[in-house]
């Protein structure tokens, strides 16, 4: 929740983790922490998913994405340019500048959660 609170628009944050980390629990808390009662569900056959808040997020799905014309497609920067973007499979894309959450599923309900960059503010 406290990334949520954090989320300023133009901030892209990449998840990296294998199926069943946790990632979209994550975004959930994520969506909470941005003011948003949607109900936030894994985007991953509609690709993207917009929630309202304090700052709008745009919850993204790369699982099904097979090639980089799909990945291109995507108007990441057009969705940045709307609010806040949070990205399942992050470790399909480079994105200057984004946070990058590592999720390890360490058995039952524990995980580790690595960040490897930070949005800085």
């Amino acid at each position: 929740m406290l990334l949520g609170e954090r989320l300023r628009k133009g901030d892209v944050v990449l998840l990296i983790g294998e199926l069943g980390a946790g990632k979209t629990t994550l975004v959930r808390g994520v969506a909470r922490g941005t003011g948003s009662h949607a109900d936030v569900a894994s985007p991953t056959f509609q690709l993207v998913r917009i929630y309202p808040g304090r700052v709008q997020l745009a919850h993204v799905d790369l699982y099904r994405v097979e090639n980089s014309s799909e990945l291109r497609d995507l108007g990441l920067d057009e969705l940045a340019d709307g609010g806040a973007v949070v990205v399942e499979w992050g470790d399909r894309l480079e994105v200057d500048g984004a946070a990058v959450i590592e999720i390890e599923h360490l058995g039952g309900d524990r995980r580790l959660i690595r960040t490897k960059h930070d949005l800085g503010h």
